[in-house]
């Protein structure tokens, strides 16, 4: 096999396919890439039995033929090149490597001993690339990341009709994005869990480039996306997802309206002198909310913004990590609180102007720390 083709485009091919590699493979072929080159393309793949990766490059090609590299040295040496055309060649059991003065030397793995990709499943239909990256975005901060609990480490994919719903609860907090999308079958109605990490890989590297393809095997175990000349697969999670819609308030009698990047900073203010499991206290009253941390002969930290506040005075405390990343997921001027009662959860959600209506399509659930008296 012989090919020559740009550095960028090879590294960029190169360290998107590596992505999907395992940390720790169960055998050593599966810490590969498998290049085949042949008519003018060169298909690289990477599977690890659970996530696989296909991406095609136009190259100019000498000699057709398949080999199986390392994926990670590999990735490193791309990226090590200079910018100069970079020629890939079989040399015996070896592959060599050339780019301007520089030459590597990679030992290659038995192509036989490699799995098949699986296919890519049936086409569900298409979803706004950059909008479906943005809500995977939002979502993702509630998803769990303790693998002992693996079903909560997902984000459950509901799809009704033209509707799509994402949802990801730790327990302790909740997210729910809606959005648009195009099925290939009017009035379908299925959904599908998951990995978060997974997820968010395919939906940041894919959905930069138009639309994104969203597909799903008929036994209902596989997951495919792909845009323009990439596509990835993806073993969905097994089990019995919670039901947390219901867990978000239809109606609430309190509402506070804070201007998001001040309460953002506000927030990362006072965490400071908040020690391990030490809650943000905020008191919301008319015009003001007031931001407090730490006890007792610790540091102690207090800062007051304004709010517009609808309903009676109250006062709550969170988490501080759980209050800042949920926070963070909003690119909105203002966030919404919308309070039942002090020891319920408070749902955020987005608002353009201070005093207008609140954007339901995110909203984020968080559980108050009990304070001490209430």
């Amino acid at each position: 096999m012989k090919f020559s083709v740009e550095r960028d485009v090879l590294t960029e091919a190169v360290t998107w396919t590596a992505r999907s590699l395992a940390q720790r493979p169960a055998s050593p072929v599966l810490a590969g890439i498998l290049i085949t080159a042949s008519s003018g393309i060169v298909t690289l793949e990477g599977f690890d039995y659970e996530t696989s990766a296909h991406l095609e490059i136009e190259a100019q090609i000498e000699e057709e033929g398949t080999i199986l590299v390392s994926g990670k040295l590999l990735a490193e040496i791309c990226r090590s090149l200079p910018q100069q055309a970079v020629t890939i060649e079989t040399d015996g059991t070896k592959v060599q490597v050339r780019c301007g003065r520089s030459r590597f030397h990679l030992a290659t793995m038995p192509v036989s001993e490699y799995p098949t990709l699986p296919a890519q499943p049936e086409i569900l239909g298409l979803v706004d690339g950059a909008e479906f990256a943005h809500a995977v975005a939002q979502v993702i901060v509630a998803a769990s990341k303790d693998d002992t609990l693996p079903i909560l480490t997902g984000i459950k994919v509901e799809f009704d009709d033209d509707h799509m719903t994402l949802l990801a609860t730790d327990r302790y907090r909740l997210s729910l994005r809606e959005l648009a999308w195009r099925p290939a079958t009017p009035g379908i109605q299925t959904s599908a869990l998951i990995k978060a990490r997974t997820l968010s890989e395919a939906a940041k590297t894919l959905g930069g480039a138009g639309d994104l393809t969203l597909a799903l095997s008929p036994k209902g175990d596989l997951m495919g996306f792909s845009s323009g000349a990439r596509r990835t697969t993806t073993l969905l999670v097994d089990g019995d997802y919670p039901k947390i819609r219901s867990l978000f308030p239809e109606s609430s009698p309190i509402h506070a309206s804070v201007r998001t990047s001040e309460l953002v900073e506000a927030v990362r203010r006072v965490s400071v002198v908040a020690e391990r499991n030490t809650p943000v206290r905020l008191q919301f009253t008319q015009g003001q909310v007031a931001l407090d941390a730490g006890t007792g002969e610790d540091a102690q930290a207090e800062e007051s913004i304004e709010t517009l506040l609808d309903g009676e005075d109250i006062t709550v405390a969170f988490n501080p990590a759980y209050l800042s990343e949920g926070l963070a997921a909003f690119d909105s001027e203002f966030v919404r609180f919308s309070f039942t009662s002090a020891p319920k959860p408070a749902m955020l959600t987005a608002q353009k102007e201070e005093s207008g209506e609140d954007d339901d399509a995110y909203r984020y659930l968080v559980m108050p720390v009990r304070l001490p008296n209430a």
